[in-house]
């Protein structure tokens, strides 16, 4: 991370040094790093050096970002340009922090997400509380402390075995965020969106992410002998421990990678078994990255008026495996790389639509019953033969 003068920040590199020790991957360094930048701009425009930052400074911080919008990042086409001149927008898109038509999900809005400014408190706690350790600078307290039940060495140190541990914040300044039900995508949107692609690469693309289950950066790491067409099965290599792991797939989707490659390498894309298995579709030919992938996909959301993300997919994926009786869970954790298996359980919960589907089925059979009564049973009588041997004979 650099200074407004190009320098290093000292604190911050040797902080990253740290964690590229503790085999942090770079996406970690790289979330890390937005949420310094984020902080140390905040010290910078008030003049307080970052060493000499207190409570109140660290309570302001999240005052501000409650409050400010997001700053809105323009197109490297675009920039420097008049915002006359910008091209409008594709598709009618909803207002920001509004629920999308199409999957119901809430777009981006223009404040930062709860779950933003929790990252930003957990990061920045940790960074203080490393250098804290090892007595860095004139550094005396944590700007970003701990509430007060918190304090120990351990979270709830008299807890009770026998009964489960209280949700609680650990942070003073964190946010609570709500946990989010996992959305998949429904089979006739997941149609739609495919036949919204434009090329076999991307067709085999979305294949593997719903049939393996694989994270979307994940999918990006095989190399063409990685593919085993003869198994149907195709290697990764996994977010968290970088080990090599071969993940099941369905035919329809080494069908459509065929298609892809026979394409591909009729155009000059290089080929062999320790080359790179997907590829830009233009030259000068580069490994196809996560954010060209991302931007792929929102191009065939566009199509939709939709807003799912390549997350969606491996939700869907989840889903399709979980909801198969004969798939025992925890072939579904090791599939999906999870650590453990309790990991499963947020998808136990019921999804949206099928809340929505429960509840309007509900009304209908509530409606049926209203406009269609069941015939009125008929008033009992008593048995004439009983009443004769009653009153000794019959009745007159």
């Amino acid at each position: 991370m650099l200074d407004a003068d190009n320098g290093l920040v000292e604190p911050v590199a040797v902080y990253f040094k740290e964690l590229m020790a503790a085999h942090s991957s770079p996406l970690t360094l790289r979330s890390y790093g937005m949420d310094l930048l984020r902080w140390w701009r905040f010290l910078w425009l008030l003049g307080i050096p970052w060493d000499r930052a207190v409570r109140s400074d660290a309570r302001d911080f999240t005052l501000w970002m409650q409050l400010v919008d997001k700053p809105v990042r323009v197109h490297w086409r675009h920039r420097g340009k008049d915002p006359a001149e910008l091209p409008p927008p594709r598709s009618a898109k909803p207002a920001p922090g509004t629920p999308n038509p199409v999957t119901g999900k809430l777009t981006t809005g223009t404040k930062y997400a709860a779950t933003t400014r929790a990252h930003s408190e957990t990061v920045l706690r940790t960074f203080y509380d490393w250098h804290l350790e090892r007595n860095t600078g004139s550094l005396l307290v944590n700007p970003f402390p701990l509430v007060r039940s918190r304090r120990t060495a351990r979270a709830q140190p008299h807890h009770n075995p026998e009964r489960e541990h209280k949700r609680q914040r650990t942070g003073l300044y964190r946010p609570t965020v709500p946990q989010r039900v996992p959305r998949r995508i429904p089979d006739d949107k997941y149609a739609e969106v495919f036949a919204g692609l434009r090329s076999h690469r991307d067709r085999a693309l979305l294949a593997f992410w719903v049939a393996t289950g694989a994270r979307a950066e994940e999918l990006l790491t095989p190399s063409q002998g990685d593919a085993l067409v003869g198994q149907q099965t195709i290697g990764v290599i996994r977010k968290g421990t970088r080990e090599y792991q071969e993940l099941p797939a369905t035919p329809d989707a080494f069908v459509w990678l065929r298609l892809y490659q026979e394409e591909a390498w009729s155009k000059g894309v290089p080929r062999g078994r320790r080359q790179p298995l997907w590829w830009t579709l233009r030259r000068p030919w580069r490994p196809l990255n996560y954010d060209a992938a991302r931007a792929m996909f929102t191009r065939a959301n566009e199509v939709l008026g939709a807003n799912w993300t390549l997350h969606d997919l491996r939700h869907t994926a989840t889903y399709l495996m979980l909801d198969d009786p004969s798939m025992p869970p925890a072939y579904v954790q090791h599939i999906l790389g999870h650590k453990h298996l309790a990991t499963l359980d947020i998808y136990n919960r019921p999804t949206r639509d099928d809340v929505i589907a429960a509840g309007l089925a509900h009304h209908a059979r509530q409606q049926q019953r209203r406009d269609n009564p069941p015939p009125a049973l008929p008033s009992p009588a008593y048995n004439p033969d009983s009443l004769s041997v009653l009153f000794g004979g019959p009745l007159a």
